[in-house]
């Protein structure tokens, strides 16, 4: 983005000549927010037949299915709107407000979901209500991920930044374990028929219960020095001009996160709907895997977020990438082949690896290859577009098996993802600190 070059001379400075929040605490502050965020898309990726079962009556099941992934997408495609909307006015506000404005935005979301009647107590307004509610989370959604890994790559010095920045994927992965627990929880006290009717709102309403505790931590937060030292901050105008001019950068940005966002629904929203009604093994089970697979990329992704810190960024993308396009789809045909909760859980975590390596590099790589004065927006606008592809995976993956009646079909679709991955590592730049691409 040379266009901006002029002014983006606030790159983050080493930690050694700046005066910085505490990292843990920020973190926690940060990540709480995002945890949200995840926590309300995996209960609703979890219980998406449920879900279908209560707002889209069909005789198909199948069909009921789709409709329900398709709505869980449908909050995706506001993404960018919010990216670009909410991008540029945090980048014009501050982190610290945008934090603040994404997570009450997100609420709202998450009460819509939780309260509204099911399809036969009020007919078609049921679903439309569901849908505003998608709606409004995928909105808040497109800037809450970008203004979290923003804000910990602000904070960051130059030799952690990997790990640091890590945690804004580390988090996700708590609200994964924390939504599977519950889910596995539930179907041990909840008979299956009542889990139908009305179990399935008990996560989302744990979800509202624990907002307002997530409001006290983000209030306390600081603004990050990277941003205070900017010295003109955007308008809206000049921040959808920066974008048009760069465009390649955030169709850059799309490709790499096209791999992210693919390969961590499949390991996660997916999961237990495709061990369910795919390979016929039982919630329970299914719902184990996922929780095993927030697990091992809870401990993962800083890892190889601390290793992108040491042998740098695009080895470690590279690397992944092509493991990725090599594995994925032979290992999934071994799984559909016999499938087990043995061999669901081998895959899974196999996958669950690949995305934590993956991941580990790409985050903070895209916070470093877009200039800060538009960062937010930047960053979150490519996030977004790529996830209005990558959120419709258990959509995509459903209909792909259906037509082709190849149980395997998600290893090939992560292989496609994994191969955009690899282009978009081998043509990126990141900005030294003058903010020219190095």
């Amino acid at each position: 983005m040379n266009s901006t070059s002029a002014s983006d001379t606030s790159q983050p400075v080493s930690g050694e000549h700046r005066r910085t929040p505490h990292p843990v605490r920020a973190i926690i502050q940060v990540t709480s927010g995002n945890m949200l965020e995840m926590y309300d898309f995996m209960v609703f990726g979890y219980y998406a037949a449920a879900i279908g079962a209560a707002f889209f009556p069909s005789k198909d099941p199948s069909a009921q299915l789709l409709q329900s992934f398709a709505t869980f997408g449908a909050g995706f495609l506001m993404r960018p709107l919010g990216a670009i909307i909410l991008g540029a006015y945090v980048d014009r506000i501050g982190r610290r407000k945008g934090l603040l404005l994404t997570l009450a935005l997100m609420s709202v979301g998450t009460l819509s979901l939780t309260l509204t009647p099911s399809y036969a107590t009020i007919g078609f307004v049921a679903p439309l209500l569901i849908l505003c509610g998608r709606l409004l989370q995928g909105f808040s959604a497109g800037v809450e991920l970008g203004s979290t890994s923003v804000y910990l790559s602000e904070i960051a010095t130059e030799r952690t930044r990997g790990f640091i920045v890590a945690f804004q994927s580390a988090s996700q992965q708590v609200a994964v374990m924390a939504a599977a627990a519950i889910g596995v929880a539930l179907t041990a006290f909840i008979a299956p028929e009542q889990m139908a009717s009305w179990g399935w709102r008990v996560p989302l309403l744990i979800g509202c219960l624990i907002v307002p505790v997530l409001f006290f931590l983000r209030r306390n937060l600081k603004e990050t020095e990277s941003f205070e030292k900017i010295h003109h901050h955007p308008t809206f105008r000049e921040t959808l001009s920066a974008l048009l001019k760069d465009w390649r950068i955030c169709l850059t940005g799309i490709m790499m996160v096209l791999m992210t966002t693919t390969s961590f629904y499949v390991i996660t929203a997916y999961t237990p709907a495709f061990g369910h009604a795919v390979l016929h093994l039982s919630s329970r089970d299914a719902l184990i895997v996922t929780l095993l697979v927030g697990l091992t990329n809870f401990l993962a992704l800083p890892l190889f977020g601390a290793l992108s810190d040491r042998v740098g960024r695009k080895p470690l993308l590279i690397g992944s990438t092509l493991i990725a396009i090599a594995t994925a789809w032979p290992a999934m045909k071994w799984l559909t082949a016999d499938p087990s909760f043995l061999h669901l859980m081998v895959v899974e975590l196999w996958l669950a690896l690949i995305y934590s390596a993956y991941n580990g590099g790409a985050v903070p790589f895209l916070t470093e290859i877009v200039p800060p004065r538009i960062r937010t927006t930047g960053f979150s606008l490519a996030y977004s577009l790529a996830t209005c592809i990558g959120g419709f995976t258990p959509a995509i993956c459903t209909w792909l098996i259906g037509t082709t009646h190849d149980r395997s079909m998600p290893g090939l679709w992560l292989s496609l993802a994994a191969a955009c991955g690899l282009v978009a590592t081998l043509i990126a730049r990141p900005y030294d600190r003058t903010g020219s691409a190095s």
